[in-house]
């Protein structure tokens, strides 16, 4: 539900009227109306801008024409009015409905024909067949369904009523007439009843005592005299059992609730103690100082050292100094864009962090360049611009694993393995998933530790030189649901990771569910950075990995399938796979990427074997059938013009305590610096910008509103807005076309000006309505391809909520200084070059300049250049025009076979100003291409 009316009641009334269509997607609701075709047809659902506002959708002419409908401070409703124009207030949504049904009440039409919700069934959806033999409830005795009022939620429908309903009516039909003979006789107490509540609350019981180990660490963290108190409970929860279970129950629930007060106040306390630190930077200065009543920050970069000074009584001042190896780690807050984090070593293997606060995002970006200067400067170690990252995913089955399980982690087994020389290379990122998983976290937590410590050497311990992360859905064993997603995110340099692990409906059949469940995690899933609202979580990072029991069936008759596997042929059977079928038709995981997969279904096993799969069980509903299976897979999606390779994509064949074959994967990955380079910072003040010169967006809508777009980006201080569209037209009245022109888009401009650092930079982009502030569509542009003295086309596609919605288009360039293009040689340039074009192209160089990648490649396939000199200096001192060999070469023009590419702009932005000289080399070059 949106959210609560005034005076208290519900905002929809005693009951939600039946045009009320709860989160229904903009989308759908424009489909509904056209399907219903007559002027005056409406409906309202929740708004997808402003939490606990409704949209008020009304069919008029074929066009759709949206209303926000705004809650005050009072929780009254109001539809939003011009400016001046005074707003008729309601206590509820039906009353306000009620007047836009008379004529003539300001609307472009009146309320003629409400459009109702289509009211579904609740299904009880768990799936008895992943997990271990056990009976499915009864059941229920009345054919009628509630339906609640709130959102859908990531995690699939299975109240915990339903397995307590099951335990009753066994109760009530048989337990039940023996306690009532009992009282009957003049007994005081209800033996049978007392022991199905006990048996029914074990589950409840072990769920509490997962939570109170969680709790045992956060309260010695952020609350330590509560902590005695915990673990004093845990111990309490051992000892205790049968007839005292129920009153341990409800009497640890209670202790539960107020320890759970106790630390969100003191982490809300601790998180409002962060330093606050005005900071004065001059970039032309080696030394930077910043000061405030109460520390003073000093960046000695020739020195190596940070001096953090407080003020104390009397004027004295408490000195401590960092030296460039103690300083740790950077963490740049996301939701507090000028607040940072830094981490200092203190002793062997224990760090401290400050929080501070600048006076603006600006000013910490530029404390923390001065602060990579000073470590750039002083280390020996370079940054690094490629990472190795192990993927796995696994449906334990809800049985703990085996003892070792070192296949898993080394890739070994089925399908696109690593080579034996290099699996027991450690990788420098590991993200373990897995579903139905019964061993609690501690334990599996370790297991995983000690199985990398056995192969990589390596132990596990914080602030090291890897990372695990173990990333769990935690099975409740078919009690309160086995399905929905969990996740996790973080910044790596300038590179931002989303790793999702999820557990989709099961069932051959059930693919739309299947299908709504990916759109629910994509939408509702809280992650990354929480100003990109507007985004869902596909668009939030720079690489996406999503992965876990997908439960995507095979479309063919059984014994067809046992065929192909035999025969190891797995060709057909992919072209039957539901998930591949499905991304087809663009239904779920628009644009994401899979490795072409070479290993046979991960399930439905045989338990102890991997040579038999057992695809019938007898349940109580009857004979239920599940075909062997790709259920189990890993997918992602990159921003565009980065650098990810898959390295391998496999399944273990060894493990075999599951149905379900663990899944693996292993990826080359290029992370972004946040730095400045070693030659240290211009002397320049000149900026670099981003400059529109026209944008056009064709998206799918009825409406025939205004919009204006928002850019997003880690590069800019804060979002910006462009002015409403100038122009706009439509062939299709389910389509619009929108335009701006140059005077409608502003100019943005970048916290730092480096190409280097621009160059790994993105701009996400949102298409929104001027009367409903909502999205119809977003994209995400890479500034690589942009950089230049001339405006780049750009040409991508629009998507909302995981459906593709339109295309825009436009051009745009990068204004970089000429002081500012400087660039290093990137580890994965080559790689880069030689995955995407090998086909095409047997010998190409990376460049990191301003030309395109696209350009740069297809440039050098047409033609090539063969001259007598050996490089390009050679070549230039023959010209007597040496002097450009440093500009050429910081542009990555440094190789002779490439150079028939370059152009007039590309030799200005190398410093080839004069027009005599830009002639002469121009010439050179074409008289060469002649020879």
């Amino acid at each position: 539900m949106a959210g609560g009316g005034g005076g208290g009641g519900s905002p929809l009334g005693p009951t939600p009227p039946m045009w009320y269509h709860r989160d229904l997607s903009r989308a759908a609701a424009e489909e509904l109306l056209a399907r219903s075709g007559r002027d005056g047809s409406f409906l309202v659902r929740d708004s997808e801008s402003v939490n606990g506002a409704y949209a008020l959708c009304v069919l008029f002419q074929k066009h759709v024409h949206t209303y926000r409908i705004l809650p005050d401070e009072e929780g009254f409703l109001a539809v939003q009015t011009s400016q001046g124009v005074q707003p008729k207030r309601f206590k509820t949504l039906p009353e306000l409905v009620s007047l836009y049904l008379q004529p003539s009440q300001g609307l472009v039409t009146t309320l003629l024909y409400p459009v109702d919700r289509e009211e579904t069934a609740v299904l009880d959806d768990r799936d008895y067949s992943d997990g271990e033999d056990e009976k499915p409830p009864l059941p229920p005795r009345s054919a009628s369904t509630s339906t609640s009022s709130a959102p859908e939620t990531p995690t699939e429908s299975a109240p915990a009523a339903n397995g307590l309903s099951t335990i009753s009516h066994e109760y009530l039909k048989g337990s039940y007439a023996l306690d009532l003979e009992a009282v009957k006789q003049g007994a005081s107490s209800l033996p049978h009843l007392n022991k199905t509540l006990v048996s029914s609350c074990k589950r409840l019981n072990g769920e509490v005592d997962k939570v109170l180990s969680g709790l045992e660490i956060l309260s010695k963290v952020f609350d330590q005299q509560s902590a005695f108190m915990v673990s004093k409970m845990i111990q309490q929860s051992v000892n205790q059992g049968g007839d005292q279970e129920l009153e341990n129950l409800v009497t640890k629930l209670a202790i539960l609730k107020d320890l759970l007060s106790s630390i969100e106040k003191k982490v809300n306390a601790n998180a409002h103690l962060a330093l606050d630190v005005k900071l004065d930077v001059y970039l032309a200065e080696l030394t930077k100082i910043g000061k405030s009543q109460k520390y003073t920050l000093s960046v000695d970069v020739e020195g190596g050292r940070l001096v953090v000074m407080k003020k104390v009584k009397d004027n004295q001042e408490d000195w401590n100094t960092f030296t460039h190896d103690k300083i740790r780690q950077l963490i740049k807050s996301q939701r507090v864009q000028n607040k940072l984090g830094i981490v200092f070593e203190k002793e062997k293997d224990k760090s401290q962090r400050k929080d501070f606060i600048f006076a603006s995002a600006k000013k910490r970006e530029a404390f923390c360049q001065l602060l990579q200067l000073m470590k750039n400067k002083h280390s020996n170690q370079d940054e690094p611009d490629m990472i190795s990252i192990f993927i796995g995913t696994w449906n334990m089955g809800s049985v703990p694993a085996p003892k070792s399980v070192a296949s898993w982690v080394l890739c070994r087994g089925l399908g696109k393995t690593l080579d034996e020389m290099a699996v027991t290379i450690p990788h420098d990122l590991y993200v373990f998933g897995t579903q139905e998983n019964s061993v609690c976290d501690r334990e599996w937590v370790e297991t995983l530790r000690a199985v990398l410590k056995d192969q990589t050497e390596l132990d596990y311990k914080p602030n090291k030189s890897f990372i695990v992360l173990c990333l769990f859905y935690i099975c409740f064993d078919g009690c309160l649901g086995n399905k929905g997603a969990v996740g996790v995110s973080f910044m790596f340099n300038g590179t931002s990771f989303g790793f999702v692990n999820c557990h989709l409906t099961s069932g051959n059949e059930k693919i739309a569910r299947r299908n709504q469940n990916y759109l629910d995690i994509l939408r509702l899933l809280s992650l990354g950075d929480k100003q990109l609202g507007s985004f869902d979580i596909s668009l939030r990072f720079t690489h996406l990995f999503w992965l876990g029991d997908l439960n995507y069936r095979l479309d063919m008759d059984i014994q067809e399938i046992l065929n192909y596997i035999n025969r190891k042929e797995f060709e057909p059977l992919l072209k039957v796979d539901q998930l591949n079928l499905e991304r087809e038709k663009n239904k779920v995981f628009l644009r994401f990427a899979e490795e072409d997969i070479s290993f046979p279904p991960t399930y439905r096993y045989e338990r102890g074997s991997r040579d038999t799969y057992v695809w019938q069980k007898q349940k109580a509903t009857g004979m239920r059938t599940n075909v062997p299976s790709w259920c189990d897979r890993i997918l992602w999606k990159s921003y565009p013009e980065t650098h990810i390779v898959c390295n391998s994509y496999g399944c273990t064949d060894d493990l075999v305590t599951s149905d379900h074959s663990p899944v693996f994967a292993t990826f080359e990955v290029g992370v972004t610096s946040q730095f400045v380079s070693k030659k240290g910072l211009p002397k320049s003040s000149e900026q670099a910008y981003i400059e529109f010169e026209s944008i056009e967006a064709i998206v799918k809508t009825a409406s025939r509103t205004k919009f204006f777009i928002e850019f997003y980006s880690t590069c800019l201080e804060e979002f910006k807005k462009s002015y409403e569209n100038d122009s706009q037209n439509s062939d299709n009245v389910n389509f619009l076309r929108v335009g701006w022109s140059n005077k409608q888009l502003t100019t943005l401009k970048p916290l730092l000006s480096e190409i280097e650092y621009l160059q790994d930079q993105h701009l996400l982009l949102t298409v929104k309505s001027v009367d409903g502030y909502e999205s119809y569509g977003e994209c995400v542009l890479a500034l690589k391809s942009m950089i230049g003295s001339t405006a780049q086309q750009f040409h991508t596609y629009l998507s909302h909520r995981g459906e593709e919605t339109g295309n825009i288009r436009g051009s745009m360039r990068v204004r970089v200084p000429a002081e500012r293009m400087g660039t290093r040689e990137r580890l994965y340039g080559k790689a880069a070059v030689g995955v995407w074009m090998q086909a095409a192209i047997k010998k190409l160089k990376w460049y990191c300049c301003c030309v395109s990648l696209l350009q740069a490649l297809w440039g050098s396939s047409s033609s090539s250049l063969s001259v007598g000199e050996s490089s390009v200096g050679e070549w230039l001192q023959r010209l007597g025009l040496e002097k450009y060999e440093q500009g050429l070469l910081h542009n990555g023009w440094d190789d002779l076979e490439f150079l028939s590419d370059i152009t007039e702009e590309d030799l200005e932005e190398a410093g080839v100003l004069d027009p005599a000289h830009k002639q002469i080399l121009l010439e050179s070059l074409r008289q060469q291409q002649q020879k």
